[in-house]
């Protein structure tokens, strides 16, 4: 069987799932900043994902020192193995300009960190390859198109603006329920053990739509 390498090779051969389930297996809660250089453009997106409590906690079994979270230089190492993972998966991160799809580069500004209670949060910046006109509008989706990982923003203040012309604006646009046959062919994927499709899981996830005068 194919290791999928979505954001921990190790973690998911754990878990034991098969790269097509239609169950989710990791769980993400996010905030994203979008980010805008010196002339007023979008340059990029920055991220910081929360995985879930099983995630965690084999992301951190064995790391730390009398029972204390390990620091960023001990989660280092998943780090650096989860974002260069990322890249066959588009980093989970889907941008457009006026409708045409935006690239980004490799991850930079990377880390992981564990709180008190030893839960892990992937900090990582995507800068676009060529930055967006911030006139026009720019809008962008997070989420697994093979719908192995769920992912939800934070409800409080889940997306921000650093550095944006003034006037800028953004909203978060949650996806429309789905279609019965749609809701069908979901369902028949989770009992099925498949993939609902990239379009079925653009579909379920949030947009974030910029705005700018």
């Amino acid at each position: 069987m194919r290791m999928r390498l979505a954001l921990c090779a190790a973690a998911v051969l754990a878990l034991g799932a098969p790269p097509a389930s239609a169950h989710p297996h990791v769980w993400v809660t996010a905030r994203a900043t979008v980010l805008f250089d010196k002339d007023g453009q979008v340059a990029g997106i920055r991220h910081d994902w929360a995985f879930d409590e099983m995630y965690s906690a084999f992301a951190t079994q064995g790391l730390g020192k009398d029972g204390k979270p390990p620091t960023r230089e001990d989660l280092q190492p998943l780090a650096r193995t989860n974002v260069e993972s990322l890249a066959e998966f588009d980093y989970f991160t889907f941008a457009k300009e006026a409708g045409r799809k935006l690239e980004f580069d490799g991850p930079v500004d990377y880390y992981l960190d564990a709180d008190d209670k030893k839960i892990v949060t992937l900090h990582f910046t995507l800068p676009l390859k060529q930055p967006a006109s911030a006139k026009k509008p720019f809008s962008f989706q997070v989420y697994d198109p093979t719908y192995f990982v769920a992912f939800a923003f934070e409800k409080q203040k889940p997306v921000a603006l650093r550095a944006a012309p003034s006037g800028c604006s953004l909203s978060v646009m949650e996806p429309a329920p789905l279609l019965a046959a749609d809701s069908q062919r979901l369902s028949a994927a989770a009992s099925e053990n498949f993939s609902p499709g990239s379009d079925l899981s653009s579909r379920l996830a949030p947009r974030v739509l910029v705005a700018c005068p």
